[in-house]
């Protein structure tokens, strides 16, 4: 008996075709949404809000600091006009002003208040140019009358057997009469003794009372070498 062979032919295909379903290619990787790219309008706000937040901590920085400049220097002033005054000790009142952070007016001690200003009743004879120094030397210059009021509150608190120079000269004796802190010179508006200046070789003033009125005080010219009593005066300081 003859043996039969039977021949068969087998293929092998791929896994992937053999399942009879088609592979789909591997899948891109997922592209990561930024903020920026998601919400580009929620950006611009908050970029906006930041630089808002910058602006204003400038701002209030740049106040900072000019609010503690101005403190500083006003520190810084006060010490220079402690450091500079030759005055051990001030005498002040408390008082209602107008200026701002300002609440004591104060004279040194010894001198008299009197409106804006202090002044200064020397117990020692000089001649008018060294009492001019003296003055100088307090940060303060001789009298300069500005009003019947001052005149009168500086003559109330005078003696009536001295004479004080004032801050009057005429250095060139020629009738050319000035103040020193260079307020406008009006005769008419002077306190003279009747007569008075009567000689041009008396350059400089003083305060005294004249005979027979024992209580009329007015001013007088004398040569400027003689030695009299003095009045300072300075503004007042503000604290």
């Amino acid at each position: 008996m003859t043996s039969e062979i039977t021949y068969a032919e087998v293929w092998f295909e791929n896994d992937s075709k053999s399942s009879g379903a088609k592979s789909e290619p591997p899948a891109a990787p997922k592209e990561k949404t930024s903020l920026y790219k998601s919400n580009p309008g929620f950006s611009k706000v908050l970029f906006a809000s930041l630089l808002m937040l910058l602006l204003l901590l400038t701002i209030s920085f740049f106040i900072a600091f000019i609010i503690f400049f101005q403190k500083y220097s006003q520190l810084l002033k006060e010490k220079k006009i402690v450091k500079e005054f030759t005055h051990t000790a001030l005498e002040c009142m408390k008082e209602n002003l107008t200026m701002e952070e300002k609440d004591w007016s104060c004279c040194p001690k010894n001198w008299k208040p009197f409106s804006l200003n202090c002044y200064f009743i020397s117990k020692e004879d000089n001649n008018w140019t060294e009492s001019e120094k003296n003055c100088s030397g307090m940060k303060a210059h001789l009298l300069v009358i500005n009003t019947k009021n001052e005149m009168e509150f500086i003559t109330e608190n005078l003696e009536t057997g001295h004479a004080y120079y004032v801050g009057l000269s005429d250095p060139e004796g020629k009738g050319r009469w000035q103040w020193v802190d260079q307020t406008p010179y009006n005769q008419s508006a002077t306190f003279w003794h009747q007569g008075e200046p009567s000689d041009l070789e008396d350059r400089c003033a003083m305060l005294n009372v004249r005979p027979p009125r024992s209580h009329s005080w007015g001013l007088n010219d004398i040569p400027c070498h003689e030695s009299h009593k003095s009045i300072c005066k300075m503004m007042k300081i503000y604290l």
